[in-house]
């Protein structure tokens, strides 16, 4: 394959700002990404953003069934030449963001799997930074059609998401996340192995999506609102930031009393399973008005 700006400059294509394109262009780390999938023709995977498709080919090569989502129509046109003879390869050229996954799903006869039943696609992808975040939590949102997301991210974001506890990193994205994956960073990537090269570090991060939810909630989006909440304003106590709830002060005292948490602790403090203990005690709050 022909380096990236060589390729890029045969088809009259350069890499678009708008798209946060950053093409990889390392080899040894396409192969390490490829083998932490462990692929089996038996495996339908989903590339979202799949750029010139150095990690296309490698993922064809299994056998897997590839389905990559491409947004800019140049490159979509670049893959379908490449690899239009392989009857294993499909391009969508659309937006990841506006994609239906489970009507992908229903397309390729995935189902909602019942408990202790594993089926469903593998993504792999190298993000784009602007749209890293809304992706992931767009995956979580339709998470029973998926197994496992290995996804390449800004370190700073691979760092959020796997934090601990009352650390710097610790916030919203990494309560939600928690909730619903088991996460790990498998690698760095520094910014040589990319064309443009971008200013930061990358990481490698798996999601094993979780079949239920890693404590006992009660109700997601309620759940999603009351972390929301605590992290608004890191100095203010969870007495205070939880106001926003609209719920009377003297009944978030309760919430908060009943879960076993001091009121004047902060948001970061708070661990999964304590966010779990009071977004359900605050909902019977919200249902008695």
């Amino acid at each position: 394959m022909k380096s990236p700006y060589n390729l890029l400059k045969s088809y009259g294509l350069s890499p678009l700002k708008r798209f946060s394109q950053n093409f990889l262009t390392d080899e040894r780390i396409a192969s390490k990404i490829i083998d932490l999938l462990r692929l089996t023709p038996d495996d339908i995977v989903i590339e979202v953003g799949p750029g010139l498709g150095i990690l296309t080919e490698r993922l064809l090569d299994t056998g897997a069934r590839i389905l990559t989502i491409e947004i800019d129509r140049g490159l979509a046109d670049v893959l379908k030449k490449r690899f239009c003879d392989r009857d294993n390869f499909e391009i969508i050229n659309e937006d990841a963001l506006k994609v239906s996954y489970k009507e992908l799903a229903s397309r390729y006869g995935i189902k909602s799997a019942p408990a202790g039943i594993k089926q469903g696609f593998k993504v792999v992808s190298n993000l784009p930074y602007n749209i890293s975040t809304p992706i992931i939590f767009k995956f979580l949102g339709e998470r029973e059609i998926f197994l496992t997301l290995l996804l390449m991210l800004q370190k700073e974001v691979a760092d959020r998401i796997v934090s601990d506890p009352d650390t710097k990193e610790y916030g919203v994205v990494s309560v939600l996340v928690q909730l619903l994956a088991d996460v790990a960073i498998e690698f760095e990537v520094p910014p040589s192995c990319f064309y443009p090269e971008p200013k930061v570090y990358s990481s490698i991060v798996r999601f094993n999506i979780l079949q239920r939810p890693r404590v006992e909630v009660d109700d997601i989006i309620f759940f999603k609102k009351v972390v929301k909440a605590s992290f608004g304003q890191r100095r203010k106590t969870l007495l205070n930031a939880l106001k926003v709830l609209k719920l009377p002060a003297l009944k978030i005292k309760g919430a908060l009393e009943l879960s076993d948490i001091d009121p004047q602790r902060r948001g970061e403090t708070l661990t999964l399973k304590e966010f779990g203990v009071l977004s359900n005690e605050l909902k019977k709050i919200s249902f008695q008005g």
